[in-house]
């Protein structure tokens, strides 16, 4: 498995929601984990906001999370056509034999699709995916 920042065929790198989810909450490795790749490799799917952007109760929160990805994510992917069928094959393959779920698949075919590495506290929910490199975060 791939360490954050490491060179190597990897553009760039896809930060789960669970890691974002960690930085928000003021855990203290999520944030020198998210430093430790360059601004201009960090990236998220559009899904990942809208998963953090569910999870606010308050307008305040909402403001502070787009101040956060403002600051902290240099690309916002969108998924696409080549992004959904990735995603409809990762279900067809991964949902019923390890329980992979919509956004964790969309999550991981935005990774694969942009030849990107994914950055995730959940290994169990991606380790069976082929070719996906994975950045492991432990909390």
């Amino acid at each position: 498995m791939a360490q954050p920042g490491e060179s190597g065929t990897v553009r760039d790198i896809v930060f789960d929601t669970d890691i974002l989810v960690w930085y928000l909450r003021g855990e203290d490795r999520a944030r020198r984990f998210i430093q430790s790749v360059p601004y201009s490799e960090r990236a998220i799917s559009s899904l990942t906001m809208m998963e953090l952007l569910q999870g606010c109760r308050k307008a305040a929160e909402i403001r502070a999370v787009r101040a956060f990805l403002t600051h902290n994510v240099s690309s916002l992917i969108h998924p696409d056509e080549n992004i959904s069928q990735r995603a409809i094959g990762l279900l067809e393959s991964h949902a019923a034999t390890h329980g992979l779920r919509v956004v964790d698949a969309l999550i991981a075919a935005t990774a694969l699709e942009s030849g990107s590495a994914l950055a995730t506290g959940n290994l169990r929910h991606y380790r069976t995916i082929a070719n996906l490199q994975v950045v492991p975060f432990r909390p």
